[in-house]
């Protein structure tokens, strides 16, 4: 097959051993800088072009678009669908993903365990916003955060109250979480591939550090998950319309909790940390799929 890679280098560790996976399963495989691309919207003849030429028919495409790029990242993607293109993970999904609020409120309709969460624009009584959650300790995060960045604890109900009146001083969207206190700082990163969990961690973080992000100095190691831990990520992906992502979970006193799904998980600390080909589960999954008539669920709508 003839597959290709949107991403912006592709140099990246998770690019590399993707690309690495389709070469070693005998695929033509490309990297292409998605910010690169251009559209042609046509009637009836969509076209991306990619540095003064149209790209060639590829039979997948396997997105890894950025937080940062995701409006035109998922632009790019859609015109791939709308070609007939096989996408790992559609466009609509991952917008869905990357909406932290959109994602929780999808979750908790379908009675995913979640921590309780408070949102609001202007609310008239913060302590009552506070008490809703259950009260400090609690976790204000920014909506539009990555990598642990803009994730506040507050240890107390003042300093929550100063926290979330400077987010609101500066227009920010946040969410306001109850803290798992018993998950003492670890949290579960499972990646699913295809409706299976096929590697799981538990990332620890560093010390007097809450949040767990291997890029906050966190440490990763390989971790059994229980059959309710591995139904919370299967069913959390098939939610979002995710084939291939990370679900990451707390381990609390009332079972396992959701914190996010990343429609675009890193492979290295996952890999070095279990041992397991995830690169290759992924190109056996496009292997699998891509064929069929009706790959793609959404056809570029919406």
């Amino acid at each position: 097959m003839k597959i290709a890679i949107l991403s912006r280098n592709e140099n990246l560790y998770s690019t590399r051993r993707l690309k690495e996976a389709c070469i070693a399963r005998g695929h033509e495989v490309d990297v292409i800088d998605t910010l690169h691309c251009y559209m042609d919207i046509t009637s009836s003849r969509p076209a991306v072009r990619y540095h003064g030429e149209e790209l060639p028919k590829y039979d997948a495409i396997i997105p890894r678009i950025g937080a940062s790029i995701t409006f035109y990242g998922t632009a790019v993607a859609r015109q791939f669908e709308m070609m007939g293109t096989f996408n790992v993970n559609e466009s609509v999904a991952i917008s869905r993903s990357r909406d932290k609020l959109r994602s929780l409120q999808l979750l908790s309709r379908k009675g995913i365990g979640l921590p309780r969460t408070g949102f609001a624009s202007k609310p008239d009584n913060i302590k009552d916003l506070i008490k809703n959650v259950g009260g400090a300790p609690l976790v204000i995060k920014l909506l539009e955060g990555t990598q642990g960045i803009g994730v506040v604890l507050a240890e107390t109900s003042k300093a929550a109250e100063s926290i979330i009146e400077a987010f609101m001083g500066l227009k920010a969207n946040i969410l306001v979480q109850e803290f798992v206190k018993e998950a003492g700082g670890a949290d579960i990163r499972c990646l699913v591939v295809g409706g299976r969990v096929v590697a799981a961690m538990k990332r620890q973080g560093a010390e007097g550090e809450f949040r767990s992000n291997l890029h906050r100095g966190g440490s990763a190691e390989l971790v059994k998950l229980t059959k309710e831990e591995r139904e919370t990520a299967v069913n959390a992906a098939k939610i979002m319309g995710l084939n291939f992502c990370g679900v990451d979970l707390l381990r609390s006193h009332n079972g396992p909790m959701v914190m996010e799904v990343n429609s675009s998980p890193g492979l290295e600390g996952i890999e070095v940390a279990t041992g397991y080909d995830v690169a290759n589960k992924v190109v056996e999954f496009i292997e699998k799929n891509a064929a069929s008539t009706n790959a793609n669920k959404t056809k570029g709508k919406g």
